[in-house]
């Protein structure tokens, strides 16, 4: 084959790529993304190393990304390596003053600063904050007999707003402030829904350990509305661990997140998977079209 007819089909097959491919990327153009990292993909270095670059691209090609993160299992390693000791009510763990500290310390210093590192080494500009930070999230007392567990009541996402404008990507511990200036914890996926639902956020990505939200077959639905996530959880096919997520999802559409999906974080690319292929990845909740 000469090289000029080589060069013809090659170029043609990238033009058809690209005439592809070009209207996939810009779909999300300055779209606001809220991902929620965190299960087991969390502790894998490989695996944060995959999360990072699929950011930094997501910025790349004109999205706001936004970085929501937990650290369960941390807090739970550094409890235990200091001798305290956890207490449960009706199956939640009681943070008392002790406790917060340690969470505070977990979450804002090792994990927070652990993802900015990871970002940042991928050629992206990521910043650590938590919600504490410029009272981006003031919380009331979830349940007086949890202590120190804190439920978002007023969001200020202005300092988010900031670092977006300046193609910062923001990195957020899901800590609050108390009214009364005490520091809050607050669940993860609670705390992204809070936020996404504050920026009016176009998708919120909750990366879990599981596939999606399954039906009484074991098969994952690719797309549910608010009211079939109402139906599946009265007839008790979302249960467990599924129910605070799916409630985090209702929560923040009701709030004007345009849409959540509930996606596991171990697969590879799993969000560009989801908002860049016709086939998405996971469950998606959002009203009826």
């Amino acid at each position: 084959m000469r090289r000029q007819d080589f060069m013809e089909r090659d170029y043609a097959a990238t033009a058809a790529t690209l005439n592809y491919a070009l209207p996939m990327l810009q779909r999300y153009d300055g779209a606001t993304v809220v991902v929620k990292f965190g299960g087991n993909a969390m502790g894998d270095d490989e695996a944060m190393a995959s999360f990072a670059r699929d950011i930094v691209l997501m910025r790349l090609v004109g999205v706001n990304p936004v970085v929501v993160h937990g650290g369960g299992p941390m807090i739970n390693d550094m409890l235990a390596k200091l001798g305290i000791e956890s207490v449960f009510v009706r199956g939640k763990r009681v943070t008392d003053k002790a406790t917060v500290e340690v969470v505070e310390a977990v979450l804002s210093g090792l994990v927070n600063k652990r993802i900015v590192q990871a970002i940042n080494a991928q050629g992206g500009k990521a910043v650590g904050i938590s919600g504490k930070d410029a009272n981006l999230m003031v919380c009331d007392y979830a349940d007086p007999e949890l202590g120190f567990v804190g439920e978002p009541a007023e969001m200020n996402p202005g300092v988010l707003r900031t670092l977006m404008a300046d193609e910062m990507i923001p990195v957020i511990a899901p800590l609050g402030i108390g009214r009364d200036g005490a520091t809050m914890n607050v669940n993860g996926d609670t705390a992204a829904g809070a936020i996404a639902a504050s920026l009016k956020a176009d998708r919120l990505l909750l990366l879990t350990d599981v596939a999606g939200v399954k039906n009484a077959d074991g098969v994952v639905v690719t797309e549910l509305t608010p009211e079939a996530v109402r139906e599946m959880t009265e007839a008790g096919v979302i249960a467990g661990g599924m129910i605070p997520k799916t409630e985090t999802a209702l929560a923040a559409i009701q709030g004007g997140v345009r849409a959540v999906v509930i996606l596991d974080g171990r697969v590879e690319n799993a969000c560009l998977l989801e908002l860049y292929t016709e086939q998405g990845a996971g469950s998606m909740i959002r009203p009826k079209r």
